[in-house]
Formats: C-alpha cells, sequence, structure tokens
C-alpha cells in the first residue's frame, strides 16, 4: 500500500513538473517528462508493484536467490580448476585413450626433413631481356595506341 502510494505521489510530481516545463514553451520536453512521470502509475495499476513488493520481502525469496549464487559459484570454482588442468574433459580422455592405444609412433617428435638442398635462389633473367620486357611491359601499350592511331 505504501509503495502505490509512493508511486502515485512521483507521477502527479512529474506532471506538474511537466505542465510547467510547457508552460515554459519547451514542449518536446515537456512531453517527455510527462511520459517518464506515468510509468510508475502504470506500474501500479497493472500490479507490477505489488507482485515486486510480495517478492522483496519474502524471507523465502532471498533464501532462493543465495542458492542461485552457491550455485553459480559451483560452477566458477569447477571452472577455474578445468583450465588449470590444461584441457576440457574430451581433450584428455582422447589423450588417454591416443596413448593407450600407440598410435603416435616412437620417432613422430623428430623432425621428418633431414638436412636436405638448401632451397634454390629464384633464377634471374638476363640483362638484356630484363631491360627489353622491364621498358617494353610498360609502354607496350601505349606504343600499340599510338601506332594504331597513325602516331
Amino acid at each position: 500500500m505504501l509503495a502505490e502510494t509512493i508511486c502515485s505521489a512521483v507521477s502527479a510530481a512529474g506532471l506538474g513538473i511537466a505542465a510547467v516545463t510547457a508552460y515554459r514553451k519547451r514542449f518536446l520536453t515537456a512531453t517527455r517528462i510527462a511520459a517518464y512521470s506515468l510509468v510508475p502509475i502504470g506500474l501500479v495499476l497493472t500490479g507490477v508493484v505489488e507482485w515486486v513488493s510480495d517478492i522483496a520481502f519474502k524471507p523465502s525469496v532471498w533464501l532462493g536467490f543465495g542458492v542461485l549464487g552457491v550455485a553459480w559459484l559451483l560452477f566458477m570454482i569447477t571452472r577455474a580448476i578445468e583450465r588449470r588442468g590444461g584441457a576440457t574433459r574430451k581433450e584428455r580422455k582422447a589423450a588417454a585413450r591416443a596413448a593407450r592405444s600407440g598410435a603416435v609412433a616412437p620417432g613422430a617428435a623428430a623432425p621428418s626433413l633431414g638436412a636436405g638442398v638448401p632451397a634454390a635462389e629464384p633464377r634471374q633473367k638476363p640483362k638484356k631481356q630484363a631491360a627489353a620486357n622491364g621498358s617494353g611491359d610498360d609502354f607496350g601499350d601505349i606504343e600499340a595506341i599510338l601506332k594504331k592511331h597513325g602516331i
């Protein structure tokens, strides 16, 4: 009952402020203030305020919030412990299965390629050919257009 009275008073005060704001010719702001001030009375009329006040003052509801908090804390603790292990449960099971079956060859950790031949460097074009292609590629299209127009 007290919550409904407070919400009604807040709505009435908000509508008064909206009226003063409208008197000052700030209609957009006045409309916005009126909208905000009608929300508390709307919540009272729909019964939301009574429902919230019933929830807020029941010890069983607070006990339920406490139980949910403990459950969340337990989930977070188990996740932290699992992360310290370095892998998920599925990964640990797969690793244990692979160790039992001997799927990895004994020498698999050694690199498969030996010292081998060093990588070959790319071949370079002869200077005469590079000069012809280099300047010809840039101006070849231009020369073709000029020849086409007879220049």
